[in-house]
């Protein structure tokens, strides 16, 4: 018996994380959620994840925790992360392209593309 995957999706938006838990327990994937860049570090230290999905900005206009958090990753673990924003711009986006982003989405994201992203990571959900 194989265990389930495990992702870590990280937004300041309730909605976003109650949709992306729904979203990815359907296909039996477990889903930790944290709404803040502390809580993320906290459960990267104890838990094993496949997957880290972050929002850039988590504290107002000028935040960028998104990609602090993406440098943490990639510093001490070996763990593809998806960057989504609504705030995105191309110098962001080169920025999150230099630290070791595997995909960066602009939201709205559409599931489909959500969805084919993780599933080319290895986290076999429907497409």
């Amino acid at each position: 018996m194989t265990l389930p995957k495990k992702i870590l999706v990280v937004d300041d938006e309730p909605s976003i994380l109650f949709s992306l838990t729904h979203l990815f327990k359907i296909d039996g994937v477990e889903v930790i959620a944290c709404n803040e860049i502390e809580q993320a570090e906290a459960a990267l230290a104890t838990t094993p994840f496949d997957l880290v999905i972050a929002d850039i900005r988590m504290s107002g206009v000028d935040g960028i925790e998104g990609l602090e958090l993406l440098s943490y990753v990639k510093q001490h673990y070996a763990i593809p992360v998806i960057i989504m924003t609504g705030f995105g711009s191309r110098e962001i986006e080169e920025e999150a392209q230099q630290r070791g982003v595997h995909y960066f989405l602009r939201k709205p994201v559409e599931i489909k593309e959500l969805l084919s992203s993780v599933a080319t990571l290895g986290i076999p959900v429907r497409q």
